[in-house]
C-alpha cells in the first residue's frame, strides 16, 4: 500500500499546505495511507482535527512524515533542512523550479529522488494545469501589491492606479500575457488603471484584446517598445515564463534606471530567475528593496500570503494527478502512461529527465522509458 506524506512547509512565511482534508479523504477512499505533520494546515486555517476526521494519521516529527512516505507532497521547493530527508526511491511532488534552484537539483540527483514538478506538468495543448491556479493568484496579487507600494507611506510615488475624475490614472506595464500577466492586467484594468500588456505571441494578445475589448492595450514585445513603455510606468509587473527553464531577461538595468523615482516593480517570474535585470529574490518577511530609486518586490512565493485561497486552488488542480501517482502500480508507470504527468518528471534515478530543465542546468537529458 502506498503512503503519501504531507509535511509542514518551512520556506520563509509559507503558510500553504499541500493537501486539504477532502484530498486526504479521496486518497483514503482509494486505499492510500496519508500521514500529515501536526500543524501543517494551521497557516491555511485547516485544523488537525479536520485531517484526522478525513482519515489522515498525524505525526509530530517531520522526519517521520518523510520517512514513512513513498510520495511526499509539498507546495514549495525543498529547503536546506529538508534535504536530509531525501533517500533513493523517494517520490517528491511539488513546485521545484530547478532552473532557478540548481542546488535543489543537485540534491535530488545525489539522492536519486524522483522529482515531479507541478510547473512542468503539461497537457497536449500546451497548458500547465498545476501552474495555472497559482499563476492566477500571483497575477491578481501582483497588481494589489503594486498598488500598496505606490502609496506614499509605503515609499511609493503616491499614485492611485485608478486616478480620479480629471486626473490621469496610473500606468501599469505587464511583461508577458500568460496566466500571471493576463490576470495582473485584468485586475489593473478593473482598478481603472492605464494598462499596457506585452507578449511575443500575437495570438495570445489577440485573445486578450477580444476578451477585454480594448480596455487593455496589447503590444508586441520588443526591446524598444518595452523601453519606451516602462520609462513612463508607475508599476511594472514581470510575468515572463519558459516552462521548466530560466525566465529570459526582458527588462535591462538601463530600463529600470529610466523609470520614474519611487515607481514599483513586481517580478512574479523571480521563482524562475526573474525577467528583470535588477531582480533578486526576497521573502514575505522582507519583501522589498530599492535599486535606482525604484521599489522592487520579488517574493518567490507570492500566493503564500493568501494561504487559504491558495491551498484550495492548488489542491483542486493537483489532486487528480496525485491520485494517479498514488494508485498506479508505481509512480513511474503513472508518468509513463500519462504524458502530461510524464512531463512533470524532472529527475529520476540520478538523472535529469526533462529536456528544458536539463538545458537550463547544462546537464545531460536522459529520457525515462
Amino acid at each position: 500500500m502506498t503512503t503519501v506524506g504531507v509535511p509542514s512547509e518551512v520556506k520563509n512565511n509559507e503558510y500553504r499546505v499541500a493537501m486539504t482534508p477532502d484530498g486526504v479523504a479521496e486518497l483514503v477512499h482509494r486505499g492510500v495511507d496519508v500521514v500529515v505533520q501536526t500543524g501543517a494546515g494551521e497557516g491555511a486555517e485547516i485544523s488537525d482535527d479536520e485531517y484526522e476526521a478525513a482519515g489522515a494519521k498525524l505525526l509530530d516529527d517531520p522526519g517521520d512524515v518523510w520517512g514513512q512516505a513513498d510520495i511526499v507532497c509539498k507546495v514549495k521547493e525543498p529547503q536546506a533542512g529538508e534535504v536530509a530527508h531525501f533517500r533513493d526511491g523517494l517520490v517528491l511532488f511539488t513546485y521545484l523550479h530547478l532552473a532557478a534552484y540548481p542546488e535543489v537539483a543537485d540534491s535530488l540527483l545525489e539522492h536519486r529522488v524522483t522529482g515531479i514538478a507541478y510547473e512542468t506538468v503539461q497537457t497536449a495543448d500546451g497548458a500547465l494545469p498545476l501552474l495555472a491556479p497559482m499563476s492566477e493568484v500571483a497575477g491578481r496579487m501582483a497588481t494589489q501589491i503594486g498598488a500598496h507600494y505606490l502609496q506614499r507611506e509605503n515609499g511609493g510615488r503616491g499614485v492611485l492606479l485608478g486616478g480620479a475624475p480629471g486626473v490621469r490614472p496610473g500606468r501599469v506595464v505587464v511583461l508577458g500575457a500568460g496566466n500571471v500577466g493576463w490576470n495582473s492586467a485584468w485586475i489593473a484594468a478593473g482598478m481603472e488603471a492605464e494598462v499596457l500588456l506585452f507578449d511575443k505571441n500575437l495570438d495570445r494578445l489577440r485573445f486578450v484584446d477580444q476578451i477585454h475589448q480594448g480596455r487593455i492595450m496589447t503590444l508586441a514585445s520588443n526591446h524598444g517598445a518595452i523601453a519606451r513603455a516602462v520609462a513612463d510606468a508607475d508599476l511594472v509587473i514581470g510575468a515572463v515564463l519558459v516552462a521548466g527553464g530560466r525566465a529570459p531577461t526582458v527588462m535591462t538595468e538601463d530600463m529600470v534606471a529610466s523609470m520614474k523615482p519611487r515607481s514599483v516593480i513586481v517580478d512574479v517570474a523571480v521563482d524562475q530567475g526573474g525577467c528583470i535585470a535588477t531582480t533578486r529574490e526576497t521573502t514575505l518577511a522582507d519583501p522589498i528593496y530599492t535599486v535606482h530609486d525604484v521599489i522592487h518586490y520579488a517574493v518567490g512565493n507570492i500566493p503564500g500570503a493568501v494561504p487559504n485561497t491558495s491551498t484550495f486552488a492548488l489542491t483542486n488542480a493537483t489532486m487528480p494527478y496525485l491520485v494517479e501517482l498514488a494508485t498506479a502500480s508505481s509512480p513511474l508507470n503513472a508518468c509513463l502512461s500519462n504524458p502530461a504527468l510524464g512531463l512533470g518528471m524532472n529527475t529520476h534515478a540520478g538523472t535529469i529527465s526533462h529536456q528544458v530543465v536539463a538545458e537550463s542546468l547544462s546537464r545531460e537529458f536522459v529520457p525515462v522509458t
